[in-house]
């Protein structure tokens, strides 16, 4: 069954007016850029041409908790965390994964669970918080990213994109 992507975006930011996608993974482990890929992809389509006033983009690296803070200043309904994971699948597979299952799934280069940042998030912002796992297909130092990688991150931009441009401006809290 092939995951619809809109339809679970949909579903989990019901209600959002001011949505924070938190983009991680290094930049020079070739797969693991995924959720970099994505909030960079969005940072060009929505916010340089200024037409999805209701998110804001966040570069987490192999460090995202070090971004907590801004986070907080923003002040989100809603939380979007993506990441390369292993979730046994075809490489590109994007999953949705609940916080409270982060456990079984492996993500693979920053030093803070992504269960416990997810965790944090959810109770000193109280927003709602969801993780996007990409399937990496190769990790490689200094590796190319994959050609399913960058459909995976055309995809979860546009299907981000089309669904934060449904939020009424009116939406948009301060």
């Amino acid at each position: 069954m092939r995951l619809d992507l809109k339809m679970l975006l949909r579903a989990n930011l019901e209600g959002a007016n001011r949505v924070a996608v938190l983009g991680v993974g290094s930049e020079l482990r070739g797969d693991d850029q995924a959720g970099l890929l994505v909030a960079q992809r969005l940072r060009k389509r929505c916010k340089l041409n200024r037409s999805c006033p209701q998110i804001e983009l966040f570069h987490g690296a192999t460090a995202p908790e070090n971004l907590t803070g801004e986070i907080r200043q923003y002040r989100p309904s809603h939380l979007i965390l993506i990441d390369a994971a292993d979730v046994g699948k075809a490489p590109g597979t994007v999953e949705f994964i609940s916080p409270e299952s982060i456990s079984g799934v492996s993500f693979s280069t920053h030093g803070m669970p992504l269960k416990i940042l997810a965790d944090y998030m959810r109770e000193s912002i109280h927003c709602k918080v969801m993780v996007i796992g990409i399937q990496p297909k190769a990790l490689e130092y200094n590796g190319p990213v994959s050609a399913e990688i960058r459909a995976s991150v055309r995809q979860v931009a546009t299907a981000i994109e089309a669904i934060i441009r449904e939020i009424p401006d009116s939406q948009v809290g301060p």
